[in-house]
């Protein structure tokens, strides 16, 4: 069983009410290990059944994917959600991001059938790897140097550049989804009419996309049953134990996901 990190406010808002809680109206949900809750880092805690979800038994120790699949469960949601709006058959996707959300995000997109197109900044190693096995492609560069009009883009590193890359490589029709947050402080020159533009005429859609609710966590549990073990497990290059935690933060050349294990 694996907890869900994001609960409602004690006198929910209606979206909280509905079980929404990753759509909190006035702010008052709180998140384990982040916002108000303790974490799970601990030898044992305390939960109501509606916030555990179950992930099939053969994952094992590769459970700990879940949380981080649930936030791209949730983006390909909302995309397919925006998308439908009209008729719409979604062939290609590009995904910013080699880290685990983007990684995990491709692997859904791949289930779904999709032409996935991955784009990082690293030239070889471990990245490029795990995306071949999965059936993606794999490149450096600008967007429309990878796919010049994808149908989807799942954004996932918050790089104001790629961002903006994004918006203007999407097919017409296509849809954005932003899950990276970018930092602050950057400033970019950017045609702010051209790009009002291209996406009033094309009918180009952007969303955010943040945490998730049970049903999103479920679909992730899901994703990850269909998925190939071997390939999950190279997902997390490393492990600590809880004494040498600090270690997990000194991110080294080939680390994708790295876990601290309270008994290791």
């Amino acid at each position: 069983m694996v907890g869900i990190v994001r609960r409602p406010d004690p006198e929910p808002c209606y979206s909280c009410a509905a079980g929404e809680w990753d759509f909190c109206r006035n702010g008052r949900y709180t998140e384990h290990g982040i916002k108000e809750l303790d974490g799970f880092m601990r030898e044992r805690y305390r939960a109501e059944p509606e916030a555990l979800v179950k992930v099939d038994p053969s994952l094992a120790m590769l459970g700990v994917l879940l949380e981080p699949t649930s936030v791209v469960a949730k983006a390909w949601e909302e995309t397919e959600r925006v998308g439908n709006r009209a008729v719409w058959e979604p062939r290609t996707a590009v995904v910013t991001g080699a880290g685990p959300i983007g990684l995990l995000a491709a692997m859904i997109g791949v289930q779904k059938g999709l032409d996935v197109h991955v784009i990082d900044q690293v030239s070889e190693g471990l990245k490029p790897e795990l995306v071949q096995q999965l059936g993606a492609t794999y490149h450096t560069g600008p967007v429309g140097k990878a796919c010049p009009s994808p149908d989807i883009v799942i954004e996932c590193t918050g790089v104001g550049a790629l961002v903006f890359d994004a918006i203007d490589h999407v097919a017409s029709g296509g849809v954005v989804c932003l899950t990276g947050v970018s930092g602050t402080g950057r400033s970019l020159q950017i045609d702010a009419g051209m790009v009002n533009r291209d996406m009033v005429l094309q009918n180009e859609s952007v969303i955010g996309s943040v945490n998730a609710n049970r049903w999103h966590y479920e679909a992730a549990a899901a994703a990850l049953a269909r998925a190939d073990r071997r390939w999950l497990a190279r997902l997390v290059t490393r492990s600590v134990a809880m004494e040498q935690f600090a270690d997990a933060l000194e991110r080294e050349p080939d680390d994708v996901k790295v876990v601290v294990e309270i008994h290791k």
